[in-house]
């Protein structure tokens, strides 16, 4: 049966991402988060919104930019697209300042000010200037504006200021100064005078005060400074078929300072004659995003404010968990040799899966390591532990993808380190990112599996909600190895019963397990699918859950960001109910339940619904069968959908409403407390 769809039922990907971020700017805005996690949130709102620019505006400007005739509706679609991006874009720029100069002044009124330099004390801009003498100086470099001046290399990742210097003589001169955030960090703090007050600057201000000491020795008498951000295209072009692919990825991680710029903002206040000669330097053209906005930008840097020993204005500590038959255990391999496990991070801590690589890496029992790496963290223990093992005569194999947006580098540190101690570094398939999350340990008595639903890494699992896996049921083991073996001979094509692996099965199982909750409704059995992921955007999953929403299955979903379904259709979406939680944790577990008439089926993995996902990436779900663990998955799920404080409704319209009906509700806070009976 196919659902004849109109346009509105499908919000485009990037429209409904644009609403994700605005959900994480009002958690921002709610007076019940901690003061200074709310500052946290608007530095999470601005680099997701940096990380969006680079990568999906600057898809949506190159699809504008085609010349076939053939692809005229894609580039319409584009174009709408963009116009809607911009206009939110301003609408919550405004908002985002706004909220800022309210957490400014909530923090003032705690005692931690955020001064500007005209705000500042005579005994202050001494301690600036002696700043300016001891550190500051060695790490300003400013560079002068000429015919033949060009900025393309400028780092998008920072900030910069454009100066208007006036000489003795009246004549006009340009400069621009990167701002060393990277080195100092973006705040400084200064005597208060008060010890019961903290007292901090922008660096951008610090330097505005000590530009007559940068230029000392010129002929300039005055100086107006205002900061900008250029965000660039930041997709990485390469032919992986051609020359050796760790050097061509390498080369484009740093070619990427070249890339077009995608969005120009700078302070609303900045003279028409300075914009001008930036505009012309970084050929700002008209199409590209330019916006006028507050004093700062680049606030990604608010994730890291000082906490100033302020507990009260934080989140509580919530200490990562013991996993009791894990701590009980001599060996965590003998462990789920009896019985599947379940690490839900950060609840739990991720030591747990570092002691079973460990373990492996020193068991006289362990024969050989497999592994796929999507990103690794930069001094990461798991990959030291995969050294370990290899110097321990262990076979290891990892499968690295060099492509994981924005952690090439590291990635490609890791891959070298690796490869240097005898570690069998696999770079993935032509066409294809290893995108799965799995782990094999093989034993003389009998292996063992881990499925992940996020990165093997212990900074994500920190921050982010991820699942894993671990099992010794011979049927997934063996799928999982044939996974590494699809890797290695894509053309061999191994059968896969118990996985869901894409791009092979992935898209065609998910596509019958809703089409089975279909018969099920239209036969009066219990019909339902409850499942949590992080996007849903393919319009052939969307269309099938559209058939078996008017066919009478009831859909609860949790979604974290992009959401293409719109909710609330009489006739083809009244029985989908969506929700989104924001919260101190980044929510990115997927878990996805179908009521199979009454036999639940659980799988959990790391694939979104999205088209990616299901053709061009490697994926694996696995399915759970311990009924222990199927409760908790259950639980993790309901718990998401009950909550009324954290959890806004996602239907398409963008309005992210809380429906707090009942008693408060909090999901993460609950399963904290659950996980720590």
């Amino acid at each position: 049966m196919k659902i004849k769809q109109e346009k509105t039922h499908y919000l485009e990907r990037d429209i409904s991402w644009m609403y994700f971020n605005h959900r994480v700017l009002q958690e921002a805005q709610d007076k019940t988060v901690p003061l200074l996690e709310r500052l946290s949130f608007l530095g999470i709102y601005s680099n997701n919104l940096d990380e969006f620019f680079r990568v999906r505006v600057a898809v949506l400007n190159r699809i504008i930019e085609l010349k076939e005739l053939s692809l005229r509706q894609q580039k319409k679609t584009a174009q709408e697209t963009l116009t809607t991006i911009y206009h939110l874009y301003k609408k919550y720029t405004i908002e985002f300042e706004d909220t800022f100069n309210v957490l400014k002044s909530e923090l003032g009124e705690q005692g931690i000010c955020i001064l500007d330099e005209k705000q500042i004390s005579e005994e202050q801009r001494k301690q600036i200037r002696q700043f300016f003498f001891e550190e500051l100086n060695l790490h300003l470099y400013p560079r002068l504006f000429s015919k033949n001046s060009s900025f393309r290399d400028i780092n998008d990742e920072s900030v910069y200021l454009a100066i208007r210097i006036l000489t003795d003589t009246g004549r006009k001169e340009y400069a621009l100064l990167e701002i060393p955030s990277a080195v100092f960090g973006r705040f400084i703090e200064v005597a208060s005078g008060d010890p019961a007050k903290k007292a901090f600057l922008f660096l951008d201000d610090v330097i505005r005060v000590c530009l007559p000491l940068v230029f000392i020795g010129q002929e300039f008498k005055q100086f107006d400074a205002y900061s900008f951000k250029l965000t660039k295209d930041a997709e990485i072009d390469i032919d992986i078929n051609l020359g050796d692919t760790l050097k061509k990825v390498s080369k484009a991680v740093k070619n990427r300072k070249w890339g077009d710029p995608v969005r120009f903002i700078f302070d609303m206040n900045m003279p028409a004659d300075l914009l001008k000669q930036i505009r012309k330097a970084f050929n700002v053209q008209k199409n590209d995003n330019v916006t006028a906005g507050g004093r700062y930008h680049n606030l990604k840097d608010l994730m890291s404010f000082p906490s100033c020993l302020r507990k009260d204005l934080k989140y509580p500590q919530w200490p990562a968990l013991p996993v009791e038959e894990i701590m009980e255990s001599v060996s965590v391999m003998d462990v789920v040799r009896k019985k599947d496990l379940l690490l839900h991070y950060p609840y739990h801590s991720f030591s747990n899966y570092i002691r079973l690589l460990r373990e492996a890496a020193v068991s006289k029992d362990v024969q050989s390591i497999k592994i796929t790496l999507y990103r690794l963290a930069k001094k990461s223990t798991v990959a030291e532990a995969l050294i370990c093992a290899a110097k321990n005569g262990k076979k290891v194999t990892a499968v690295i993808e060099l492509l994981a947006r924005f952690d090439e580098a590291s990635n490609i540190y890791w891959t070298q380190k690796m490869q240097e101690a005898g570690i069998n570094v696999i770079l993935g398939i032509e066409g294809l990112k290893i995108h799965s999350k799995l782990t094999l340990i093989k034993g003389k008595r009998g292996s063992v599996a881990c499925i992940n639903t996020g990165n093997f890494h212990e900074g994500n699992a920190k921050a982010y909600t991820d699942l894993t896996l671990m099992t010794a049921n011979r049927s997934i083991t063996k799928e999982v190895d044939n996974v590494f073996l699809f890797i290695q001979r894509p053309y061999l094509a191994p059968v896969f019963r118990k996985l869901l692996v894409s791009p092979l099965t992935l898209r065609s199982s998910i596509k019958s397990l809703i089409h089975t909750e279909i018969q099920h409704a239209k036969k009066g059995k219990p019909a339902y699918i409850q499942c949590k992921l992080n996007h849903i955007t393919d319009k052939e999953i969307i269309e099938k859950l559209y058939e078996a929403s008017a066919a009478g299955v009831k859909i609860e979903l949790l979604v974290r960001g992009s959401c293409s379904i719109v909710t609330g259709i009489k006739s083809i979406s009244s029985n989908i109910t969506i929700k989104g939680v924001i919260d101190r944790y980044l929510e990115h577990s997927r878990i996805f339940i179908f009521c199979n008439g009454g036999k639940e089926k659980y799988y959990i993995g790391s694939a979104d619904w999205i088209p990616r996902n299901f053709d061009t990436r490697v994926e694996a779900l696995a399915p759970v069968y311990d009924e222990k663990i199927q409760r908790e998955l259950k639980m993790i799920v309901e718990y998401g959908l009950k909550d009324n404080l954290k959890a806004r409704v996602v239907d398409g319209s963008g309005e992210n409403q809380i429906v707090a009906e009942g008693a408060p509700f909090r999901s993460q806070e609950e399963l904290y407390n659950y996980y720590n009976q």
